[in-house]
């Protein structure tokens, strides 16, 4: 079906009479459906339609016109670019929401279009409002993770909009729209909370990552558990090597020998010179093999799509660095990332790792705590190894405005004071937090029996259980009429399934 003069009126006409109720909105987007392969094929001829309509009237119409103008490859013409940009994001910035939700995917595919135009302009903080925009109009709650979480907050990365970022960070999320949001959402959230060294945040969104289900590793994974190891050591001084029962067994299995060199199988990815190139600076696994098409990976971004079988090689000091950092010794992990600095650096985890050092001081001088009650600052400075008393000063003084210590400094003598912690928790300040904390421990309960139930009618859940149970019926009536047995089953069948791996 070609685009003449009565097919253009009569589609212009059909968009501006059914854009009222939501009865006409469905109409329209059912005759929309079947004039979406004749959009396409006259997409070059379109954009003189977009002017007789009102984004904000018009919204759903006006959706899939543009998109079928900006379905074609990204326009490597700076002023074509800067156009696009600017139609997708004043019409983001106008639209209805209750129309666009009726065409999800087109709405999310034009915000997508934006994302790589305002990165081959090299201007990625243009697409951060616009984007953020959009994901508030396409949410039905703020619960829920739709797939432009993980592109808004890789552009906030792109133009350290750390703060922007953090906004959606805040959000509690109980739905996912795709499972691989989920990964690039968390490892994403998880950069900007150590960019705003908020590693508390950073630590659970990158647990996330670590522990959520997956069939394969995925470089996603071996990235975050990079980031994880690190930010483990800034936050807890520590880093537990096992992992929790629910991490899934591909995880386990290939993570537990994550400092070793040894081959593993990965999925690599399919995707355009121009993405590797984009994202190369963001996170990155080093490669080691030459395709039969003749392409050299040199790294591995992580917002790829895996689809080819390949070898990795992991040769990753991380679990290595653990254990000179429980030393304690500042002179031994020095040294030791200056032994490996070159892999740090493929990594671009170096600024991390030389924080990981930093961090060191901080432990050592919360272990004088325990032991005395006064010391001078030469003193604290002999024993962590600092340079002078003035840095040992400034150390202790960070500590204090941070919480790390509670602590005074006398100027005349030059010695600190070790104190208790002075919060008694009975302020109403104090009985305020808690309450609200018991408040949203509450609300967690109640969304988790819920998402319980939900799982216990699930058919494709269903039919793994009557596997697991041997087929029987009755059992499985007597597993879902037990609360919460669904998880336990879960987890024997984990196990099982780790083991008969195993004897592999």
């Amino acid at each position: 079906m070609n685009l003449n003069m009565n097919s253009v009126e009569s589609l212009v006409a059909q968009i501006q009479g059914l854009s009222g109720n939501i009865g006409e909105l469905t109409q329209l987007r059912n005759y929309l459906k079947q004039c979406d392969d004749m959009l396409r094929t006259e997409s070059t001829r379109l954009a003189p339609l977009l002017t007789e309509l009102d984004p904000s009237v018009h919204s759903l119409g006006y959706l899939y016109i543009l998109e079928a103008c900006t379905s074609g490859t990204i326009s490597k013409d700076q002023d074509q670019a800067n156009e696009l940009v600017l139609s997708v994001a004043r019409f983001i910035n106008v639209c209805a929401a209750d129309q666009i939700r009726l065409a999800p995917d087109k709405f999310i595919s034009i915000c997508k279009k934006l994302k790589e135009q305002v990165v081959f302009l090299e201007d990625p903080m243009r697409g951060v409002a616009p984007l953020l925009t959009s994901i508030r109009k396409l949410q039905s709650s703020t619960e829920q993770l739709t797939t432009l979480h993980p592109d808004f907050l890789l552009l906030c990365l792109m133009s350290k909009c750390y703060k922007t970022g953090l906004s959606v960070l805040e959000d509690d999320v109980f739905e996912v729209d795709q499972p691989r949001d989920l990964f690039l959402y968390c490892y994403y959230g998880g950069m900007i909370c150590i960019g705003q060294k908020k590693f508390r945040q950073a630590l659970e969104l990158l647990h996330n990552v670590v522990t959520a289900p997956m069939p394969i590793i995925s470089a996603i994974a071996v990235e975050a558990y990079k980031k994880y190891i690190l930010v483990s050591l800034i936050h807890l001084g520590q880093f537990a090597t096992s992992f929790p029962k629910y991490t899934s067994s591909a995880a386990q299995r290939n993570l537990k020998n994550f400092s070793q060199s040894s081959k593993n199988q990965l999925y690599a990815p399919a995707c355009s010179d121009r993405l590797l190139h984009v994202c190369m600076d963001l996170a990155s696994s080093t490669f080691s093999k030459q395709y039969d098409s003749g392409v050299f990976f040199s790294r591995l971004p992580v917002v790829a799509k895996f689809t080819h079988l390949c070898d990795f090689v992991y040769e990753q000091p991380y679990l290595e660095l653990v254990n000179s950092y429980s030393t304690g010794k500042v002179s031994e992990v020095e040294n030791y990332v200056q032994m490996n600095k070159d892999k740090f650096e493929n990594d671009n985890n170096l600024g991390l790792v030389k924080q990981v050092v930093s961090s060191m001081y901080k432990r050592n001088i919360q272990r004088l705590t325990q032991t005395y009650l006064t010391l001078s600052l030469q003193d604290i400075a002999n024993t962590v190894q600092l340079n002078s008393a003035k840095e040992a000063e400034m150390h202790v003084l960070q500590m204090i405005q941070e919480g790390d210590i509670y602590a005074t400094i006398n100027q005349k003598d030059g010695m600190v004071r070790f104190l208790e912690d002075p919060e008694q928790y009975k302020t109403c300040e104090m009985i305020e937090r808690l309450d609200f904390s018991i408040q949203r421990i509450m609300m967690l309960s109640k969304k988790v029996t819920t998402m319980n139930e939900v799982m216990s009618c699930n058919p494709s859940y269903l039919g793994k259980v009557r596997i697991r149970l041997g087929g029987s019926g009755r059992d499985l009536i007597t597993t879902i009429s037990t609360p919460f047995l669904l998880n336990s089953t879960y987890e024997e069948g984990e196990k099982e399934k780790h083991g008969a791996s195993n004897d592999l």
